[in-house]
This record gives structure tokens, sequence and C-alpha cells, in this order.
């Protein structure tokens, strides 16, 4: 997965819309950035409008309502997030918002929206909530969980990650890296070791219960393989001759 652009307006103290573009040369070219600032500047609110954008909610708040929106910019009547985000089963553009009833300021929340649509034919694909958190699973292949320990560990997390158990932190990395397969090429080669541990087990068990010939049975055995060829070879002659008879 890889974010394209995040757009926002009016979440906690940003106000106003914004527009991030991670395709433009200087973020491509460097690879790595920071987003750095005083506190209160609005740096985990960035965090929180890509995580909006997906999945609806963010780390710091689970829910967003009728009765309660604690994101959206005080003395403003409405609020959104964008993400467009690339994967290998296409372009997506995730939009999620919320706005107050008349558009005024002092009026009750109206319940929020939620669609993708495919960014390049801007083609709506999905609008119910339920069925736009399944898409962005599926098109991601991560849940919200899995999002928040991943691509965004909120603050506080990220050590938290770093001391989780291998067992824990694998699957994320993979997912982050796309080296799946070869875990999954792992557990074909373990299992085929095991296999032919196994077959080798049983020659050696079989091997162990047939003792090795003496020298005096050589030798007997060579003389009676020697005994019978002389019979061969003389059963061929008088064959022969009958036939000449």
């Amino acid at each position: 997965m890889r974010i394209l652009n995040v757009r926002f307006a009016n979440l906690n103290s940003l106000y106003g819309e914004w527009m991030i573009d991670f395709t433009v040369g200087q973020y491509i070219h460097d690879g790595i950035f920071a987003i750095t600032g005083p506190t209160g500047a609005g740096k985990s609110t960035i965090l929180d409008a890509i995580c909006l954008g997906l999945y609806g909610r963010t780390p710091r708040l689970d829910s967003i309502g009728l009765q309660s929106n604690e994101i959206m910019s005080r003395q403003r009547a409405q609020c959104f997030a964008e993400v467009t985000f690339e994967t290998r089963s296409g372009t997506f553009c995730c939009h999620w918002g919320q706005h107050k009833a008349r558009n005024k300021v002092d009026g009750n929340l109206v319940d929020s929206h939620h669609e993708i649509s495919d960014a390049l034919t801007k083609e709506v694909l999905f609008t119910k909530k339920r069925e736009v958190a399944q898409a962005v699973e599926e098109y991601t292949g991560m849940t919200f969980d899995r999002f928040t320990r991943s691509m965004l560990l909120a603050q506080g997390q990220f050590a938290a990650f770093l001391n989780a158990e291998a067992d824990q932190r694998s699957p994320i990395l993979e997912q982050i890296t796309g080296t799946e397969i070869y875990t999954r090429i792992s557990i074909q080669v373990n299992r085929f070791y095991a296999e032919q541990k196994s077959v080798l087990a049983r020659l050696e068990m079989v091997s162990q219960e047939q003792q090795p010939l003496d020298e005096e049975s050589l030798d007997r055995l060579e003389g009676q393989k020697q005994l019978l060829h002389r019979w061969i070879a003389t059963a061929r002659r008088r064959a022969a001759a009958c036939s000449k008879a």
C-alpha cells in the first residue's frame, strides 16, 4: 500500500482545508521525512486524517457519531478527511466526512458518511460504512488494528511495537515489506525437510535390521553363484544338442 495524497478540513487545530501530495518530487526523491512542530501544532492530526479517511476512526477517537465529534474543529460546521492510495488492486480514493444540520455551527450533528471510489475513473464503489470498511481491508490487506500497529503507530505505541513478541511483529513487518511469499516458501521447505527426514529415518532403521555378511558367507555365496553358472552353461549345451537331434 502506498498513500498518494491526503486532503482534510477542520480537524482539531488545523482549520480550513489542507492537502499533502506525497507524489511531488521531493517526497519521492528523499524517501523519508519527518513531521515536526511544537506541541499542539497538528502533527498527530495529519496522521488522524489518514486514519479517519480510511477507517472512519482514529487511534485517539474510536467512535464518531451523532452524539459527539471531538475531532471537528471548534466553531466549524463540517469536517472531512480524504485519502488517495495505491495497492496491487488499483488506485482508490476514500472519503469520510460529517457536518452539522443546515451547515450551522450550532446545528446538531448529522451522521457521518464514508465512501470509496476508483481514483482513476472516479466511479463510486461503495457508500455504506460496512461495505467501505470491508473494501478498505480487502484492498489494503490491513484491518484498522493492523494499520495502526504498522503503517501508523500512534504516539506512545512505537515502543510497544518494538517490544512485542516476534510472532506478533513478524506478520506486520511482512505486510509492510511484502515478503509474505518468503514465509510460505519457508513453510513448504520445512515441510519437505520433515518428510524427507522421516523417509531417511525409516531407511536407516531398515538398514540396521539387515546385518552385513561376513567373509565366509560371501565366499560360500560366490561359490554357489559359480556353480549355478556352470549348471546353466551345461543345460544350454544339452538343450542345443537336443535341438540338433
